[in-house]
């Protein structure tokens, strides 16, 4: 997920050197944690009508919302924490990394927080995941919050696996964490850690940035941080117990984008990546787009930023077209640069977040204007991950990864949106 510039040089040099050829056959070893130690499991291991292969569905309906983020003001001056938020909002540290989140509890915030999101629990409050990108020691952590709002619980829901960058929430409330490495794999996880993340090898194997699921169609939509990356799309063969795509087995497809924008889908030979021919490589036809970033499936319109071109592009379901949405290097003025994670409001607005820039999250709203949201100020050397929206919609967290200051996962509250 970092860009290709001199300030993610240090990390990127821990990738590209000779450990990475041992992250790729590390990532094949993982163990799954939570509040007790959970093996993964492997969804090859259960037959065609096992129901071993499926993570609980938790029907927890979300509120209906209206976005506010149009009517939002400037942003303000620097808080103690060198948060700039619009006028009515306020910003807290919930998470730092290498630190116990909650007093008493010994879990500690991991450390590089990548891809996140947020899920409902039965109570009325909800959980935040986030990745954690570290090389051979990543995973995700959770943080859950009641009703009110107030942090009450942090523990991990996947560990041991390499270089989680982002990935994607489902519509049955689970977790998709992609490793970002050669041979990468997508860990399906449970957010309320009560049950073994599923490796889903099905999604295929390459350096996984992050995927979106289509409720409507049930599609799987997948980005690929490459420079002469991928757009996938994986089929299932079948819907599982919840009403939606079965994740253990199906058709994974590539991109093929004409120059008006039509796509094209090709099935893969060999999506587990198992010959010698890399997942990218297999089909000739096959659009490349410079680093794929985060991904976001809204309304019928999948939402992926590319940061190589700095440009996010939409793909409409309905016609099976690619038109781009943003593009840095035309834009009269660009404030936005460094497209990296995505997230979209209620109503359409596309939040990206930037990686380096100017450590912005900027909201392209339906009509084209660009709107920063929130900014940190003095956190060099890092990058935003992360954004989601709390059911609520009035709670938006993400982090600062890493630099001089550490990781640092933030909320910011405020009239993000108004209940419909």
């Amino acid at each position: 997920m970092a860009s290709t510039s001199s300030r993610a040089l240090p990390r990127r040099a821990i990738l590209l050197s000779g450990l990475a050829g041992l992250a790729a056959v590390l990532s094949r070893s993982v163990v799954g944690c939570s509040k007790e130690t959970l093996a993964v499991a492997n969804d090859d291991d259960a037959g065609p009508d096992a129901g071993d292969d499926e993570l609980p569905y938790r029907a927890i309906a979300r509120p209906a919302l209206v976005s506010s983020i149009a009517a939002i003001g400037p942003l303000g001056e620097p808080d103690a924490n060198g948060v700039r938020v619009p006028p009515g909002f306020t910003a807290r540290i919930v998470g730092r990394s290498n630190e116990p989140v909650l007093e008493g509890k010994g879990f500690e915030w991991h450390p590089m927080p990548d891809g996140g999101a947020t899920f409902p629990t039965e109570d009325g409050g909800f959980i935040y995941v986030s990745n954690s990108e570290l090389p051979f020691a990543g995973g995700v952590g959770a943080l859950r919050f009641d009703s009110a709002g107030d942090l009450v619980d942090a523990y991990r829901i996947l560990g041991g696996t390499n270089v989680n960058c982002a990935g994607g929430p489902t519509p049955w409330n689970t977790w998709l964490s992609c490793e970002e490495v050669y041979r990468g794999q997508v860990y399906e996880c449970d957010p309320w850690g009560e049950h073994a993340a599923i490796v889903r090898p099905a999604l295929g194997t390459f350096k996984h940035e992050a995927a979106a699921v289509d409720p409507i169609a049930h599609r799987v939509y997948l980005t690929e941080d490459e420079p002469d990356g991928c757009f996938y799309r994986f089929v299932p063969d079948a819907l599982g117990a919840h009403g939606f795509a079965k994740l253990s087995s199906g058709r994974l497809e590539v991109a093929e984008v004409s120059t008006d924008g039509a796509v094209t889908w090709h099935a893969l030979p060999d999506p587990r990546f198992e010959g010698d021919v890399p997942t990218r490589a297999q089909i000739a036809a096959a659009t490349r787009f410079d680093g794929g970033e985060g991904i976001w499936w809204h309304d019928g319109v999948v939402y992926f930023t590319t940061k190589g071109d700095d440009r996010v592009r939409a793909y409409d379901t309905r016609t099976e077209r690619v038109s781009v949405l943003y593009d840095a290097a035309t834009a009269a003025t660009p404030i936005l640069t460094g497209v990296d994670n995505v997230t979209v409001s209620a109503s359409g607005d596309v939040l990206v977040a930037e990686d380096g820039g100017d450590m912005q999250v900027v909201a392209i709203l339906p009509s084209g204007e660009l709107k920063p949201l929130v900014q940190l100020v003095d956190y060099e050397d890092s990058e935003i991950t992360g954004p989601a929206f709390d059911p609520s919609g009035t709670r938006l967290y993400f982090s600062s990864q890493r630099g001089p200051k550490g990781g640092t996962t933030f909320e910011i509250r405020g009239p993000f949106h108004r209940p419909a």
